[in-house]
C-alpha cells in the first residue's frame, strides 16, 4: 500500500515543529555512556533527531532496554547486530538504572514509540518521507494513517506487512527502494528486525533505518500505551505486564532480575578494570606519602600558629566529580582576622576567567608564603584522596561559585575526580590562564591512562622545585 499524497486531515500535532531548529548545542557530537560494551546515547531528542537528520549521514538505529539486553546475552547474531549499529538509544527505566551501576546518568529516555514519532514531525517539516515495514497484515497501514493524522504533511512512501511481506527480503528491499522513502521503520520486534536491519540496511537507499519494536501496535490502536502518569513514573513495563501477563511474564518479571543481576555484574567487571588501578595508586601513593611525612608535620603545625592566630586546618566546600560538593583540607596560609579580605583582592586578579588568584594577596602570611611556594599547604589534601573524594591527579577542585560560572564546554573536566596534582600544576599553575587550564583538563578527561598519571607525578617534583605560577 503506497499514499500517493498524505492524509492532511484537522488536528493539533502533539510534537514541537522546533525540533528542526539547529543550534550550537543539537550541532554538537553526541555524548555517550558504555553499557554491555555498547556505546548508548546519552542526549536529549532534539539533539539525536537533528543529528540523524544532518545532511550526508546514513544511520541504522537501534534501542536497547532490559528485554534486548537479555536477548543479546543468548544470541551472538542479534549482539553483533547492536554492536555494528551506528546509533543505540536508551529504551526504559533498566538502562537507567544500569547507567547509574556505573556511575553515569542517561540524559532522556529516548524509547522508540516516543522518539520515532518526534523524528517523523521534523522529517515531515523538511520534506522526508517514511516506509513502515513490519507488523500483521493491516497493522502498517493502520499505523500509517494514524501517524498522519497524528503528523499533518508526513509523507508516507509506502507499507509492507511482517509476514508474508517480510518473506522474501530481495523482494521487500526493491520495493522500499522503489518508494524512494528517506527514512524505514522495521518492526518485527527483537531481535528479528535489528538482524534483518543489520543484514540489509546496507542495501536500502534510505538515510535512516530504525527498529522499532511494537510501534506500529501501539500506533493501529492494537496495544494500549500505558497513561500518561505511568510513562511518567517509568512504569509501563508494569502496565503491558497486566495486559498480557501471559506473554510478558517472561520478559518483565523474570527478564528484569536477570537483567539487573546482568548489569550490577557488568558494572562490578568494568568498574574493576577501569578504576582499580588507579585507586589502587591512589591509595598507595597517599598512604606511602602520610606515613614519609608524619615526622614532618609537628613542624609544620607549629610554625602556622606560631606565625599567626587560627586554625592549623582550613576547611573548604569544593566541587569535585560530577558537580557534587565535598570538604577539601588544606594547611591555612591565610590571616583570619581580616575584616573582608576577598574584597581586598578583587582588583588584582591575574587569571582569565573565574578563577582567582593574586601575587600580592595580603591575605597570605609569612609561613603561607613559604607553604605555598612548595605546594605544602596541599599536603592535607591527602586526606581527601584516601577519603575518595579526590585523586592523586586530576583537574584541581574547584569553588561553587567559580562552578557556577564555568561555560557549559568546560563541564567535561567534571567527569573525572579532581587531584592533587595535574596537567595545570605540572605546567605552570596560576600563570595558566583560564581558557587553557580548561583546554589541559579537558583533554586528561579525556585520555587518562595509569601511564599518564605516574607522568605527571613524576613532572610534580620537577614543577615544585621551580615553583613556577606557586602563589
Amino acid at each position: 500500500m503506497t499514499y500517493l499524497a498524505p492524509i492532511h486531515p484537522v488536528s493539533t500535532p502533539v510534537l514541537p515543529a522546533n525540533l528542526v531548529n539547529r543550534t550550537p548545542e543539537t550541532d554538537a557530537p553526541l555524548t555517550h555512556v558504555e553499557l554491555f560494551g555498547l556505546p548508548v546515547v546519552s542526549a536529549s531528542t532534539p539533539h539525536v533527531v537533528n543529528q540523524l537528520l544532518m545532511p550526508g549521514r546514513n544511520s541504522r538505529v537501534a534501542f536497547l532496554n532490559a528485554h534486548c539486553a537479555n536477548v543479546m546475552a543468548r544470541d551472538t547474531t542479534y549482539a553483533d547486530s547492536l554492536q555494528t549499529a551506528d546509533m543505540i538509544l536508551p529504551d526504559g527505566i533498566g538502562v537507567e538504572l544500569a547507567a547509574r551501576m556505573r556511575g553515569k546518568s542517561i540524559a532522556e529516555n529516548l524509547n522508540g514509540t516516543d522518539f520515532t514519532p518526534a523524528l517523523l514531525q521534523a522529517a515531515a517539516d523538511r520534506g522526508l518521507s517514511v516506509f513502515l515495514f513490519g507488523g500483521q497484515p493491516g497493522v502498517a497501514d493502520e499505523a500509517a494513517t494514524a501517524l498522519c493524522h497524528r503528523i499533518p504533511g508526513l509523507r508516507i512512501a509506502g507499507t509492507r506487512n511482517g509476514f508474508d511481506g517480510a518473506a522474501n527480503s530481495s523482494a521487500a528491499i526493491a520495493a522500499i527502494n522503489a518508494s524512494r522513502a528517506d527514512i524505514v521503520l522495521v518492526a518485527m520486534g527483537v531481535p528479528r528486525q535489528d538482524v534483518w536491519l543489520a543484514k540489509n540496511a546496507r542495501l536500502l537507499d534510505a538515510r535512516i533505518t530504525l527498529g522499532v519494536g511494537a510501534l506500529f501496535d501501539f500506533l493501529a490502536g492494537r496495544v494500549q500505551r500505558a497513561p500518561g502518569i505511568v510513562r511518567r513514573a517509568k512504569c509501563e513495563w508494569i502496565w503491558r505486564l497486566a495486559m498480557e501477563p501471559r506473554r510478558m511474564a517472561g520478559r518483565y518479571l523474570v527478564g528484569n532480575f536477570t537483567f539487573l543481576a546482568r548489569a550490577a555484574k557488568d558494572a562490578i567487571i568494568r568498574a574493576d578494570r577501569v578504576n582499580a588501578t588507579r585507586r589502587a595508586l591512589d591509595i598507595t601513593i597517599a598512604g606511602s606519602a602520610l606515613l614519609a611525612l608524619a615526622p614532618v608535620l609537628p613542624v609544620v603545625f607549629a610554625a602556622i600558629k606560631l606565625d599567626s592566630r587560627g586554625p592549623v586546618f582550613f576547611r573548604q566546600d569544593r566541587i569535585g566529580k560530577d558537580g557534587k560538593t565535598f570538604s577539601m583540607f588544606k594547611f591555612r596560609t591565610m590571616r583570619t582576622d581580616m575584616a573582608d579580605p576577598r574584597a581586598a583582592v578583587m582588583h588584582q586578579k591575574v587569571a582569565q576567567g573565574v578563577r582567582l588568584k593574586s601575587r600580592t594577596d595580603p591575605r597570605i602570611t609569612r609561613v603561607g608564603q613559604i607553604l605555598r611556594r612548595w605546594s605544602i599547604d596541599e599536603l592535607p589534601q591527602i586526606v581527601n584522596v584516601l577519603r575518595g573524594e579526590m585523586s592523586i591527579v586530576g583537574p584541581r577542585p574547584v569553588l561553587p561559585q567559580e562552578y557556577a560560572a564555568f561555560p557549559k564546554r568546560a563541564m567535561g573536566r567534571f567527569a573525572v575526580k579532581p587531584g592533587l596534582t595535574g596537567i595545570w600544576q605540572v605546567s605552570g599553575r596560576a600563570d595558566i590562564g583560564f581558557d587553557k587550564m580548561i583546554e589541559m583538563d579537558l583533554a586528561y578527561a579525556a585520555s587518562r591512562t595509569a601511564l599518564l598519571d605516574l607522568l605527571l607525578i613524576f613532572m610534580t617534583f620537577k614543577a615544585v622545585v621551580a615553583g613556577r605560577g606557586a602563589y
